[in-house]
């Protein structure tokens, strides 16, 4: 059978292959309110009748390379208008419905300005919320369709074949990064394929594969892992809202067992939430046995929670062997590195003080060391790690920027010249062209990638080289009351390390919050041999995360930096203090100054 120019060539390959097979199980609480689970199914043939609907009224309206922004609730609809949007030619934008947090809202009106969007596909319960805001943002000639009416529609134009070729973009991945500079990766028909095929290479998954999850499908794991696999392979899906996890962990360790998951996962953050909420209660008659490839990716993975959560969940059939730690962005479709499915991760734990001299050397006895799990080997594409400076490729044992090269590289972002030619044309010092610069540091040993942190987090402080995860993780240990925290540095008259430190406490004890923040004082000066002057003990949730889990640890900095955090309890050096109430100021007479413009 001949090879698959697109992916919409592949669907349709698919749809036409098993009509009355299941593409998807789309899953929810079940109506009676108790603990249960329901699916709601969608047919490959259902799924193609649908999208070519989808895509002919595009057609018709002459959307064949333009931007058509997906903004869905509900699972179903989602595939169906990006499938829609392929088989039409045009690009497809998938964002977080504008609904919740004020971050959201302004993040999809960036995308709309940022993409230029010319449709915009979501549901009647979002239409009118989403036709406001794009009257408020001076938007309101997007046509917006509500794809459940339209779905409903009998008749209709006809659908043509597009003539899509390989290097045609397909979607737009917008970063999770900062809501107010979002940057849209051109995700092509080429890039997917190759990225697919790298998937199934590295975890082995086949048509008999079932992969789900829960992360949103703007997020690139939950799209091209969770929602696109299936469909590339010709096997079943099964997805859970992402509000469904978080209200009630144990909703995804039911689906697996209910839906016979094999292949999927989440942050680390996903299953050190699942150990300190899941309770022996609802541990009772779960089977994870069939759960062959737990994949950890999207953040920094943490062998101390994949060692306890196995601890936890091997009455369960859960093995430590399943875990699958993985590397990838969004830049290079999904995955960049991965293991092999059955085979523990390699481990290595070393020495922190040669880690802050940008090098992997075994911990030795008296000194700090931190475990770092293998991220695999390189799936589909060329690694090398790059010196950020001089370009020069580093040996194995040496950290450095992780640069990556192959056909899952993303074309670059969308209507970002100056950005692409720094990310993704960088050339080493020895004249090897093409690379993309992940930003992210690491190194290679014996052909394995340990993920390290990223570049534009290192904390330099006294002249060392700090990481900020290392000081998060020893402060979570001070406190059983402690939750997620970021650390970081500013700038005054010298490098100041911030800890911003989330506490679960029901009442302001201000006795007790001193002496916690005293406490961290005292570990990070006596693990890392630095002053943490500036301590913030907040309310839980106060931590930006992305939606699959990264801390956003520039953005909690500026927040701290504009005075934004309302904290519990702080201590704040005095050089500290003055930088902060200046970008209070600032940030004040910005948006005084905004409010007389409007």
């Amino acid at each position: 059978m001949a090879v698959p120019e697109n992916f919409s060539e592949l669907a349709l390959r698919r749809i036409h292959e098993r009509p009355e097979a299941t593409a998807y199980q789309f899953v929810r609480a079940g109506r009676d309110g108790g603990h249960g689970l329901e699916a709601d199914p969608l047919s490959y043939g259902e799924l193609g009748t649908r999208s070519l609907r989808l895509a002919a009224w595009l057609q018709e309206r002459g959307c064949h390379g333009q931007r058509v922004l997906i903004l869905h609730t509900d699972g179903a609809q989602f595939v169906t208008s990006f499938l829609g949007c392929l088989l039409a030619g045009a690009v497809a934008v998938p964002a977080p419905p504008p609904s919740g947090a004020r971050q959201n809202v302004e993040r999809v009106a960036n995308i709309i300005k940022d993409a230029s969007v010319s449709y915009l596909m979501t549901d009647s319960a979002n239409a009118s919320s989403v036709s406001q805001l794009l009257a408020t943002i001076g938007h309101s000639d997007v046509v917006c369709l509500a794809t459940d009416r339209a779905a409903a529609a009998d008749g209709g134009p006809e659908w043509h074949e597009p003539g899509l070729f390989p290097d045609d973009v397909a979607y737009l991945q917008y970063t999770s990064g900062s809501v107010s500079d979002p940057k849209g990766v051109m995700v092509t028909h080429r890039n997917m394929l190759a990225n697919q095929e790298a998937i199934r290479q590295g975890m082995r998954t086949t048509a008999d594969s079932v992969v789900g999850g829960w992360l949103p499908f703007h997020h690139d794991m939950g799209l091209a892992g969770h929602l696109l696999h299936p469909l590339w392979l010709g096997s079943r899906g099964v997805l859970m809202p992402p509000l469904s996890f978080v209200k009630r962990p144990a909703n995804w360790l039911r689906m697996v067992d209910d839906y016979g998951i094999t292949t999927g996962g989440g942050p680390n953050l996903g299953y050190d939430l699942c150990l300190r909420r899941v309770t022996d209660e609802q541990l009772t008659g779960l089977d994870l046995s069939r759960w062959t490839t737990a994949v950890n990716g999207a953040e920094p993975v943490r062998p101390e929670t994949m060692d306890a959560f196995a601890e936890r969940f091997a009455c369960t059939g859960f093995r430590r062997s399943a875990f699958y730690p993985c590397y990838g962005l969004a830049e290079s479709t999904l995955l960049v590195s991965g293991g092999t499915p059955g085979t523990p991760a390699l481990e290595r734990t070393v020495d922190v003080g040669d880690l802050e001299r940008h090098s992997l050397c075994a911990a030795r006895a008296g000194r700090p060391g931190r475990t770092l799990a293998s991220s695999g080997i390189p799936r589909g594409c060329e690694v090398r790690i790059v010196d950020p400076e001089s370009h020069t490729q580093l040996p194995d044992g040496r950290v450095g920027e992780v640069w990556v090269r192959g056909d899952s590289v993303a074309h670059g972002y969308w209507n970002r010249p100056l950005d692409n030619a720094h990310a993704f044309r960088a050339s080493t010092a020895d004249g090897a062209e093409g690379f993309l610069r992940t930003g992210d540091l690491g190194a290679l040993d014996h052909g394995e990638l340990f993920v390290t942190g990223r570049l534009k987090d290192i904390m330099i402080v006294a002249g060392r080289n700090l990481y900020p995860q290392d000081i998060e993780r020893s402060v979570q240990q001070v406190s059983a009351l402690f939750g997620s925290g970021a650390a970081f540095s500013v700038e005054s008259d010298r490098d100041h390390v911030v800890v911003v430190q989330e506490v679960r406490t029901s009442r302001n004890y201000d006795t007790q919050l001193a002496s916690l923040a005293a406490d961290v004082q005292q570990c990070v000066a006596r693990e890392f041999e630095v002053a943490a002057e500036n301590v913030l003990l907040v309310r839980p949730g106060t931590v930006r995360r992305t939606t699959s889990g990264k801390l956003q640890r520039r953005a909690m900095r500026q927040m701290f930096l504009e005075g934004q955090i309302q904290p519990l309890h702080e201590v704040v050096a005095p050089e500290v203090r003055k930088l902060v109430d200046a970008g209070a100021d600032a940030r004040a007479g910005s948006r005084r100054g905004a409010g007389e413009r409007g």
